[in-house]
């Protein structure tokens, strides 16, 4: 049997340390690549997904679920919420929000409620009709433009936020309609 000689086994030393620093840097220049492909969307991302936009949950989902084969969904929010919009709505998102989501259509919905007069009502369901929202509490339906839901709002201040108030909520074009079902 050969023993190899020293300087022999210090080539073969050095030649794997060079190839292990450049397997290393390999995969640190590709880690943040994998990191992008790998990550899940956001509850955000979800709903424009669906066909909605982001500003139908306010800022602050910590985390969400959703089964993909039933639609059904759960949002988690930082804690409860509530905020009005131009003075004229006043909104409450419970800290889960959950329901069933399909392409434009939100239903079953648990979670969120808005003041009419002064009775709080529970928002049921959201269908997207072209580029309104309909949002119905039962008894009663409003139709909003999608140009209103583009921004999430903040807890506390709606859209009356600091950044937030360059892009208030139009209420549709002119008053939103109101229906009767």
């Amino acid at each position: 049997m050969e023993l190899e000689s020293p300087n022999e086994s210090n080539k073969i030393s050095i030649r794997f340390q060079r190839l292990s620093m450049s397997f290393a840097a390999v995969v640190l220049l590709l880690l943040p690549t994998i990191g992008a492909v790998t990550a899940a969307p956001t509850a955000y991302e979800m709903l424009e997904r669906f066909r909605f936009p982001e500003g139908l949950l306010p800022k602050g989902v910590t985390s969400y679920e959703l089964d993909p084969s039933s639609g059904k969904f759960r949002a988690d929010l930082n804690g409860s919420c509530s905020f009005s919009l131009e003075g004229s709505y006043q909104l409450n998102y419970q800290k889960t929000i959950t329901g069933y989501i399909s392409d434009g259509r939100l239903t079953e919905l648990h979670g969120i409620s808005v003041k009419v007069l002064f009775f709080w009502l529970n928002i049921l369901h959201v269908v997207r009709v072209g580029d309104d929202l309909d949002f119905s509490v039962g008894v009663a339906s409003a139709s909003f433009s999608l140009d209103n839901f583009f921004v999430s709002p903040q807890c506390g201040c709606g859209l009356d936020c600091g950044d937030l108030r360059m892009r208030k909520l139009k209420l549709g074009k002119g008053n939103p309609s109101l229906s009767t079902v």
